[in-house]
């Protein structure tokens, strides 16, 4: 594991929070694609027996940050604190899940728990891998509070409808991903 500058390693963090706050307003995601290297992968685990996993810049555009984020604009995904070692190249930023949508007494739904994101970095302005992780228990709480309020947006209830369908791109079982999530 190649160490960076902490400055470089700095300047990273700044231009990865700034994307995300374009793309938060912009309710796309797929822009931060460009922020990984061609080869990288973004993964994280969906449960006891199953894992999902993109791998290349390609999919992490079209699978990850498209299909597995659509229906989540208007969320925000506020950081509440950055780790960055420069010596392993390494971020951990921890971060919660808010949605637009609001509850009756004038509270945004929000996932309860810890979000975060692992990062490496790969120089150039640009990540090689990223391991997510959240509370799964917590998610669904929220959107079966959400759809119970009727305040899914079109788009969740399409991501809704999508996984309970047909087998969905990235999601493998257990041990199968074509790259491990450790």
């Amino acid at each position: 594991m190649p160490g960076f500058p902490r400055a470089e390693m700095d300047a990273m963090v700044e231009h990865w929070l700034e994307a995300n706050r374009r793309c938060e307003a912009a309710g796309d995601w797929r822009p931060l694609a460009d922020l990984y290297t061609e080869d990288a992968t973004y993964g994280w685990n969906a449960g006891p027996g199953q894992d999902f996993m993109a791998v290349g810049r390609a999919e992490i555009r079209d699978v990850a940050l498209g299909a597995e984020m659509g229906g989540l604009d208007g969320w925000t995904y506020p950081y509440q604190a950055l780790l960055v070692d420069e010596r392993r190249g390494e971020v951990v930023g921890f971060w919660k899940q808010v949605a637009d949508a609001t509850r009756p007494d004038g509270t945004p739904y929000e996932v309860a728990g810890i979000g975060g994101s692992w990062f490496r970095y790969a120089g150039d302005l640009r990540w090689s891998w990223q391991r997510d992780w959240f509370d799964l228990g917590n998610v669904t709480s929220v959107f079966v509070e959400m759809m119970k309020a009727g305040a899914l947006s079109d788009g969740m209830r399409r991501r809704l409808d999508r996984a309970s369908g047909e087998p969905v791109p990235g999601y493998y079982r257990r041990g199968t991903a074509p790259t491990p999530l450790w």
